[in-house]
């Protein structure tokens, strides 16, 4: 458990907090781009580690992150006019730059200077892999954004969407960095019978309480879950984080899977889901592309099984209105407790993601840890707090920069399952499968089962 004032200091993200000015050293995703889907386009309220901002894509196609309050008298810029490269102030038609430069004051008369000595803030914005990402850190030039595979993959080779939850940033990336719980929350009802003999999903459910390694690393922290597999074999279960908030889950094949996610804080009490994956990451199970497109009105019996959730609200205008779930706390996810009495289902919610949304809102926005007991198979949670806790600490005390801000290789990695031979080195028998942007053609995609 964590003491009342670490938990404090890990879970908030504002300005001024040791967490928030750890976060501000990174680049982070702030929307997808398609939020801002051509020029001149409207304006998106974007909440981003406690700061209210205005996204915009002007005439140049330049995407601006600007303050939402007018530097003059303070109206929401939201409500501004996107036009001629800029956005326009509808109160007195003040007008600024994606840079935050004033370029325009048309009150003010014509041989005023004024404008010149008035900026808004805005924060450095890039597009990449379908993601707009923000600095809002303290260099005048930023870092490099991080080497990570997923977000750098082709156009037509890459899906990235993204969900809101509505708790603490830090219990939504605990789940991901939690195996013990696939056994239960997902797959509780499911038998041996139910998965092919020789398959990672066989295990998991064979044996549902594995043992663990964990491992610092220049960019986090990695774990690693084992249980006996098939004769002479034992099953491991990879899984990373990356500072500040990135997990590499390990549901698929490691050297094959191309998946990260993101737990953005919107401030403490919301996080945004970014997930970046390859195209392949579903299909290549068999799963059709179609069944993890959220855009979908109806899911497909095969999208129930899958991470990404399948039903989404149509987006508002507000701080809070993109990417919500139609299940949520106030219809109880959903829930069908028939399914759930007749093992049909173990939760009776329907959807990996969903089922996970469910338990951590269910802690409340942020929990309290001095509650908690932890086991052995926390070993990974308990790290990264103290891994986040400590770099946090090094910054604010000796300006240490963070793990990874400039070291944008350190990111070029992967997660996922593999098969090793019974007191193999888990580490350096995966040291090949674990580097991104390597191809393994060996490798059978099938053999993750489920």
């Amino acid at each position: 458990m964590l003491t009342t004032k670490d938990n404090e200091t890990v879970c908030r993200v504002g300005p001024d907090t040791p967490m928030g000015k750890l976060m501000r050293e990174y680049w982070v995703p702030a929307l997808l781009s398609r939020e801002l889907p051509s020029r001149d386009s409207d304006p998106v309220r974007v909440m981003l580690l406690g700061e209210k901002l205005i996204a915009f894509r002007d005439t140049n196609g330049a995407v601006g992150l600007i303050q939402n309050h007018c530097p003059h008298r303070g109206a929401s810029l939201f409500f501004g006019r996107n036009e001629e490269s800029g956005l326009r102030c509808v109160y007195h038609g003040w007008k600024f730059a994606h840079d935050g430069t004033c370029v325009d004051m048309p009150n003010e008369p014509a041989e005023s200077d004024f404008r010149t000595k008035v900026k808004a803030v805005a924060y450095p914005t890039q597009e990449r892999g379908g993601i707009v990402w923000a600095y809002l850190g303290p260099r005048a030039t930023p870092p490099p954004l991080p080497d990570l595979e997923a977000n750098m993959l082709p156009e037509g080779q890459r899906v990235a969407q993204a969900v809101l939850r509505e708790c603490n940033w830090l219990q939504a990336l605990e789940g991901d960095i939690d195996t013990s719980h696939l056994g239960f929350l997902h797959h509780g009802a499911k038998t041996d019978a139910d998965y092919r003999p020789g398959t990672f999903a066989y295990y998991a459910v064979h044996d549902r309480a594995p043992r663990y390694q964990v491992v610092d690393t220049e960019y986090g922290a990695m774990y690693a879950a084992y249980r006996p597999a098939g004769e002479g074999q034992e099953y491991w279960r990879y899984a990373q984080f990356l500072f500040p908030f990135y997990v590499m889950i390990p549901s698929g094949v490691m050297g094959l899977q191309i998946w990260t996610r993101a737990w953005v804080p919107m401030d403490d009490e919301h996080v945004m889901f970014y997930s970046m994956h390859h195209a392949n990451t579903f299909s290549q199970r068999g799963l059709p592309l179609r069944a993890v497109d959220p855009g979908a009105s109806t899911p497909t019996p095969e999208a129930a099984a899958l991470a990404i959730p399948m039903r989404m609200q149509p987006n508002t205008t507000d701080w809070f209105g993109r990417f919500r779930l139609i299940q949520n706390a106030s219809n109880d996810y959903l829930i069908d407790r028939d399914k759930q009495r007749r093992r049909l289902d173990y939760t009776g919610i329907p959807g990996i993601h969903q089922q996970d949304q469910a338990v951590t809102e269910s802690m409340g926005t942020i929990f309290d840890r001095t509650q908690e007991h932890l086991g052995s198979s926390d070993v990974m949670l308990i790290r990264v707090r103290r891994r986040l806790l400590a770099a946090a600490e090094a910054l604010a005390s000796n300006s240490v920069t963070p793990p990874g801000v400039d070291h944008p290789e350190a990111y070029a990695v992967r997660g996922g399952g593999a098969l090793l031979p019974r007191g193999a080195d888990w580490l350096q028998a995966t040291a090949e499968l674990r580097k991104a942007f390597v191809d393994h053609p060996e490798l059978d995609p099938t053999i993750a089962g489920g």
